[in-house]
């Protein structure tokens, strides 16, 4: 989401005469874009601002702006904390940036916006997208759950569903202009539409999708393992287009520290639901956010913990080690684990996050992928980097006729926790003798089961984006 909002804030910056620069030292203005879920983002924040503040001394006329997450958290102290700031806006007010920006040049003052709420969803706003054949689609803001680890609803809001009418006209404007591939966003995506008349669910939303000619993969972030009905599951198993790949949070095995976090699930009831998923998507790709040193989290919790995460099998994880966050509940609670305590913890979950990831890769070995390619690899020229169905990161040789934005079929050469190595070869049959998958028809064989894929690596969420 965050990634999304940065895209509509520099869409809107070159509608109003902007273009993008090569660096700050080049630029005449630099906006961030922030996280508050960790207290990592933040000091990130004041880090990059301090470094900013010799160059606005050489440049009065620099401009600086502040927005998303950590700039509604912190609202008038940002400019305090970093009084050679000029602007700062919050999560409610993208449209505000430009003229924002104009008050500073006609006031001569630092100008800051933070609304508590907005009537329209920011869809409406001009995005440049990142890349031209992948979109981000929002389908509702805000968060209704009350985690206590979390900052974000307090941030957000109240969630509020977007229309299925303006969600599909926009992705079929997307489609038009070459997008192939769309992520639904959400706080919690699969509770969309509980605030709507007419009883509209996520199942819908996704089914009503499997028909848009051109869109070839569907995916969506985050579901909540609470709102994850059985004809969710179906309609994933089910649409054509949607992808085989769901991330979970789980954020702890131990049943007492969900409860301590307000996670309205226990650990049993999660591994039913992974259950459940697994059998109706053979080859689903599983990922998950795992927090460790909750308040209050013993060596018994942990050791849940790893017992759940080895059950559900994941192919990949985010971890994070707890981050107190100013007005949660969890930052005031007494019994804070010690950093030592949490840091042997967290090497212990990473090496096993790292092992099962290596396992679900190893036997992708040999077979052969769809894969949308999406860039060059950053560290090899000569190599293209791309994506299964299942969200697995591929690379393979350049081949003359393949760039960013086609589907390629790859053979997996190699394997590691967090990638595949393979090869482009002619579309044709895996090694099992069933059909390679493809987006259109999903690479159904005469079974009904998918094939084609398993695993996934999990993408990369940035604190702060600029």
């Amino acid at each position: 989401m965050n990634f999304h909002d940065s895209e509509r804030i520099a869409g809107l910056l070159e509608s109003r005469g902007y273009r993008a620069a090569e660096s700050p030292e080049t630029a005449d203005l630099v906006v961030f874009n922030t996280c508050a879920v960790r207290e990592h983002a933040g000091d990130r924040l004041y880090g990059h601002l301090g470094h900013l503040a010799s160059l606005k001394r050489e440049r009065p006329e620099f401009r600086i702006a502040v927005g998303g997450c950590q700039a509604q958290m912190d609202r008038e102290r940002l400019l305090v904390k970093a009084s050679h700031v000029d602007v700062v806006f919050g999560t409610h007010n993208l449209a505000s940036l430009p003229d924002l920006l104009e008050r500073v040049e006609l006031t001569g003052r630092p100008q800051a916006e933070i609304l508590e709420e907005t009537e329209a969803f920011p869809s409406c706003l001009p995005s440049k997208r990142e890349r031209s054949f992948r979109a981000w689609v929002t389908v509702s803001k805000g968060c209704d759950n009350t985690c206590t680890f979390c900052v974000v609803p307090a941030l957000r809001g109240p969630e509020t569903s977007r229309r299925p009418e303006e969600v599909l006209a926009e992705i079929e404007g997307l489609v038009a202009d070459g997008v192939v591939e769309v992520t639904l966003l959400g706080q919690n995506v699969n509770s969309y539409g509980h605030d709507l008349s007419g009883r509209v669910k996520f199942s819908d939303l996704l089914r009503s999708l499997g028909g848009a000619e051109g869109l070839r993969r569907v995916r969506f972030t985050s579901p909540h393992p609470k709102d994850f009905p059985e004809e969710t599951i179906r309609a994933i198993a089910e649409t054509p287009n949607v992808c085989e790949h769901v991330h979970l949070p789980l954020q702890s095995g131990s049943d007492e520290v969900l409860r301590a976090m307000r996670r309205s699930y226990r650990a049993q009831r999660y591994l039913r639901l992974v259950e459940s998923l697994r059998n109706a998507v053979p080859d689903l790709a599983l990922t998950t956010d795992l927090i460790v040193g909750f308040p209050g989290e013993t060596e018994r919790d942990f050791a849940d913990t790893l017992r759940v995460v080895e059950a559900s099998r994941f192919d990949a994880a985010y971890t994070f080690i707890y981050s107190p966050r100013p007005g949660t509940p969890a930052a005031s609670m007494n019994n804070q684990v010690a950093p030592g305590v949490i840091q042997e913890r967290f090497a212990r979950l990473v090496e096993l996050v790292e092992r099962l990831g290596l396992e679900a890769n190893r036997p992708l070995v040999g077979r052969i992928f769809e894969v949308l390619v999406e860039e060059v690899s950053i560290k090899n020229p000569d190599r293209l980097s791309g994506r299964t169905r299942s969200n697995k990161l591929v690379h393979f040789p350049k081949r003359d006729g393949i760039g960013a934005g086609g589907f390629v079929q790859v053979r997996i050469d190699r394997a590691t926790p967090h990638y595949l190595v393979g090869e482009a070869v002619e579309r044709g049959r895996n090694p099992e003798g069933t059909a390679s998958g493809e987006a259109v028809d999903r690479g159904r064989n005469p079974e009904g089961t998918a094939s084609g894929e398993a695993g996934a690596a999990a993408v990369s969420a940035g604190e702060v984006s600029r």
